[in-house]
C-alpha cells in the first residue's frame, strides 16, 4: 500500500493541481493536509480578512474531497513538525506540495525536505502551481530574473504554460487519521462587513460570470473606478482557489482585445514573483534605493491617520482607502492612487503602506502587494521612479462622472460630477454642509516636499 501526503498551501483547490495530481496517480492513498502555520501567525500575516476567506476556502475544498470518497485534514503548529507527524501517522512515502516564491516559503521547503529525508521520506515540490509560469522559468542573460516587465512580457508570451489538469475522480484518504475541526468564518472577528465569499466553488461561479460580461471589454473598461470592470479574482489566485495557468489558457482560447490585457496582468503577477524569488530582501528593503529620506511615522503620524481612514481631503483617494475597510478588497487603479499619495505626496514610506495594505487586503500577497508598492514609491522596478499620479486628474480621468467617489464618500453626494473631485472650490457655505475635511497638503506642497526628500533639483 503506497501512501502520500499533500501538504496544500496557496493552491486550495482540486482543479488543476499538479500536486494532488500526481499523488492520486501514484498511490493507492492520499492525505489531503493543510497546517495552520503558526510562523504566520506569529508575524501577523493572517489578518482577519485572509483567514475568514481561508475559512471559506478550506471548508470548501473539504467538501469537494468528500464527494469524491476523501476528507481535509487540518493540523496547527509548526509545518515541518506536524508533516512529519502525519507522515509517520500514516506511514507515508512521499510527500508533495505547490513550490514557493518568497523567502519563508522556500526556506520552509528546504527545512521540510531535510526532514523527510531522515526519515526516509521523498519531496516533491511541483513548480508553476500558483504562478503560470514557475520564477526563474524565463531569465535574461547574465542574469537571474528579469527587472523590466516588458521584456519579461516578451519572453513569457513565448513559452507554453504547462497543461491544465481535471479535478481527480476520486481521492482515498487512509482510515483513523486525525483532524483538528475546520474553522468557520463566523468564528473569525474584524472582518471587513462587504468581505466577498472564498473556496473553488466560489471562484469558478465567478470566474464563469465574469467571463461570459467583463472579459470582451476588459482591454477598455478595466481602468474605469465606477464600473467596476475587474475580474475581481485576485483573492481566488493567492489562495490558489483558481490556477493562473487556467485562466491564461482560457483568455488565449477566448481571444481578442480583451482577453489579450487580462494575459498581460496575470504575466504581471508572474513578474513580480520571479523578482521577488530571486531577491527576497525586496519584501522588505527596497529594490533601487533612491536615497530617500522618509518621514518618520511620528512626525506625519496625522497625516497618515487621515490616510488610513481615507479623510485626506482627496476625495478620489478617501473613496479608495474607504473600500478597502469594507470591503478588503480596492480596484487596481485605486491601489496606485492611495500608493503614489502616500509615498509621493505625503512623504512616507513605502513600508508603512505595504504594512497596512496587508491588514485588510484580502488578496494581501507578499510579492504582488510589496513590489507594487516598490513599483509606485519609484524604489522598485519602474523606470520612471519619479512620477506621481495626481488624485485631481486621476479622477477626472477614470471616475470622469464621479461615480465612484460619491459610492464611497457620501459626504460628497449631493455634488454633481466631475466637480466632486475637487470640493475646495466649493463656497465655503457649501463646504461646511459638506462635513468632508480640507486637503491634508496641497499637491504643489506635497510635490516639493517629495522633490527635496529624493534630492532632486
Amino acid at each position: 500500500m503506497h501512501v502520500a501526503v499533500v501538504l496544500f498551501t496557496s493552491d486550495l483547490r482540486l482543479h488543476d493541481h499538479p500536486p494532488l495530481s500526481a499523488a492520486v496517480r501514484s498511490n493507492s492513498f492520499v492525505v489531503p493536509l493543510f497546517v495552520r502555520d503558526a510562523g504566520i501567525s506569529a508575524v501577523g500575516f493572517d489578518a482577519p480578512n485572509r483567514r475568514a476567506f481561508l475559512a471559506d476556502c478550506l471548508q470548501d475544498l473539504d467538501q469537494g474531497l468528500r464527494k469524491r470518497g476523501g476528507r481535509l485534514i487540518l493540523r496547527t503548529g509548526e509545518v515541518v513538525e506536524q508533516v512529519c507527524k502525519v507522515v509517520a501517522d500514516a506511514e507515508a512515502d512521499e510527500v508533495h506540495m505547490a513550490a514557493g516564491a518568497s523567502a519563508y516559503a522556500r526556506a520552509r521547503e528546504e527545512r521540510l525536505r531535510r526532514a523527510l529525508e531522515r526519515e526516509g521520506t521523498r519531496l516533491y515540490v511541483h513548480e508553476a502551481v500558483t504562478t503560470a509560469l514557475a520564477p526563474g522559468a524565463v531569465t535574461p542573460s547574465g542574469s537571474d530574473h528579469f527587472a523590466v516587465f516588458t521584456a519579461y512580457f516578451r519572453r513569457w508570451s513565448q513559452r507554453d504554460i504547462r497543461t491544465t489538469l481535471a479535478a481527480p475522480r476520486t481521492v482515498q484518504v487512509p482510515l483513523g487519521t486525525h483532524s483538528e475541526k475546520l474553522p468557520e468564518r463566523k468564528d473569525v472577528t474584524g472582518v471587513s462587513p462587504g468581505l466577498a465569499s472564498g473556496g473553488e466553488e466560489e471562484g469558478r461561479r465567478a470566474l464563469a460570470s465574469w467571463w461570459g460580461n467583463g472579459i470582451a471589454q476588459y482591454a477598455e473598461r478595466h481602468d474605469g473606478l465606477a464600473a467596476d470592470a475587474t475580474s475581481r479574482l485576485s483573492a481566488h489566485l493567492h489562495f490558489g482557489t483558481l490556477a493562473a495557468a487556467e485562466l491564461v489558457h482560457r483568455a488565449r482560447s477566448t481571444g481578442g482585445e480583451g482577453a489579450e490585457a487580462y494575459v498581460r496582468q496575470l504575466c504581471w503577477r508572474d513578474f513580480h514573483h520571479q523578482v521577488l524569488a530571486a531577491r527576497p530582501l525586496t519584501a522588505v528593503a527596497d529594490y533601487r534605493t533612491r536615497g530617500d529620506r522618509w518621514r518618520s511615522e511620528g512626525a506625519a503620524e496625522e497625516d497618515l491617520q487621515a490616510w488610513k481612514e481615507g479623510r485626506t481631503g482627496y476625495p478620489l483617494v478617501d473613496a479608495a482607502m474607504r473600500q478597502l475597510r469594507h470591503e478588503g478588497w480596492m480596484h487596481n487603479r485605486g491601489r496606485l492612487i492611495t500608493a503614489s499619495f502616500l509615498t509621493k505626496t505625503l512623504y512616507i514610506d513605502w513600508r508603512v503602506g505595504a504594512r497596512y495594505f496587508l491588514e485588510w487586503l484580502v488578496d494581501g500577497d507578499v510579492a504582488n502587494n510589496q513590489l507594487n508598492w516598490q513599483w509606485i514609491a519609484g524604489t522598485g522596478t519602474d523606470t520612471r521612479p519619479n512620477r506621481v499620479l495626481n488624485p485631481v486628474r486621476q479622477g477626472l480621468r477614470y471616475d470622469a462622472e464621479g461615480a465612484y467617489v460619491r459610492r464611497w464618500v457620501p459626504e460628497l453626494e449631493g455634488l454633481e460630477g466631475s466637480g466632486v473631485h475637487q470640493p475646495w472650490k466649493l463656497p465655503e457655505a457649501r463646504r461646511a454642509l459638506c462635513d468632508y475635511p480640507d486637503p491634508v497638503v496641497g499637491l504643489a506642497e506635497g510635490l516639493e516636499r517629495f522633490r527635496l526628500g529624493r534630492g532632486l533639483k
